[in-house]
């Protein structure tokens, strides 16, 4: 039995995990060039300040802001049909809130999209891979502050309406649930740009399981990141009609530690929390009860 003839198969990358050129053609920080490397013997650490000594691995990372062609030209040979990679908010918006669009920035996702189609490979973007502007954490405090709705907005209005004839599927957030996964303040860092101001003042290296985590802030963010997706998903279908729009979920298995019947519900709620809570939001469009349960 074979794949049907417009079955997609591929591959994916984020733009913080492959571009490089942190800082090139207008680009401005995004909170994972702030993100230092490790190894098996040294956590990783997250350092609000940049140190020249220390090793950034998104700062070059794979450099496929340069070798996208040839990069591209491999996905071909391995047969991919579809290829998954994010735009880096910082490299069309260097601030998140700048008045205009830097157009060299624009110009690159022009070229990886117009490679794409010379191998016949279908674009899926991600608008938003982790790739929150540095700005956007330090002067609004991410998506705990209403105001960067409209700011991601404005960003999605401008990709869709430049890239409409380019990009069929799109994905607002890559894995919005990860804010509702991790006992710490990675998640809400990584996933909605709140990171507290003790962490922010810091001039010294934070491992990533002592950022600070501040529940309230982060379920406020989540909700405004929810209302953000939605009205980028209104205004893509008002764009272009044709656009298939989704979430991007990530899923954690989870087993009980035994049969007993406390064990599967504690298993069940996780499983809520972590897995089920936010693509139910976006799927249905409203909070399910058992997540009411949870906030009472």
């Amino acid at each position: 039995m074979g794949f049907p003839k417009d079955f997609l198969w591929g591959g994916a990358v984020a733009a913080n995990q492959c571009e490089g050129a942190y800082l090139e053609d207008g680009k401005g920080l995004s909170v994972p060039d702030m993100l230092l490397g490790g190894d098996v013997n040294t956590p990783r650490t997250f350092l609000p300040k940049t140190d020249k000594t220390a090793f950034y691995p998104s700062h070059e990372a794979i450099d496929f802001y340069h070798r996208y062609k040839e990069d591209i030209a491999l996905f071909a040979e391995m047969g991919f049909t579809v290829f998954r990679l994010s735009i880096n908010w910082g490299r069309i918006y260097p601030n998140g809130d700048d008045e205009e669009p830097n157009e060299e920035g624009l110009a690159f996702y022009d070229a990886v999209f117009d490679e794409c189609e010379k191998h016949g490979i279908e674009p899926l973007v991600t608008l938003c891979h982790y790739e929150i502007p540095w700005n956007i954490v330090t002067k609004y405090g991410g998506f705990s502050n209403r105001e960067v709705i409209d700011l991601f907005v404005k960003y999605a209005r401008t990709c869709f309406e430049h890239y409409k004839d380019k990009v069929k599927y799109w994905l607002t957030f890559n894995e919005i649930n990860i804010p509702c996964m991790h006992a710490g303040g990675i998640g809400p860092l990584y996933g909605l740009g709140i990171m507290e101001e003790e962490d922010i003042q810091s001039d010294h290296h934070i491992p990533l399981t002592e950022l600070k985590y501040n529940l309230q802030r982060t379920f406020e963010g989540l909700h405004n990141e929810f209302v953000a997706s939605a009205l980028a998903v209104k205004l893509g279908h008002e764009i272009n009609p044709d656009f298939m729009i989704g979430n991007m979920i990530a899923h954690e298995t989870t087993y009980p530690l035994t049969p007993n019947p406390k064990d599967v519900l504690a298993c069940m709620n996780v499983d809520d929390l972590h897995n089920n809570f936010c693509g139910d939001v976006q799927v249905r469009g409203e909070y399910p009860s058992f997540m009411w349960r949870y906030f009472k």
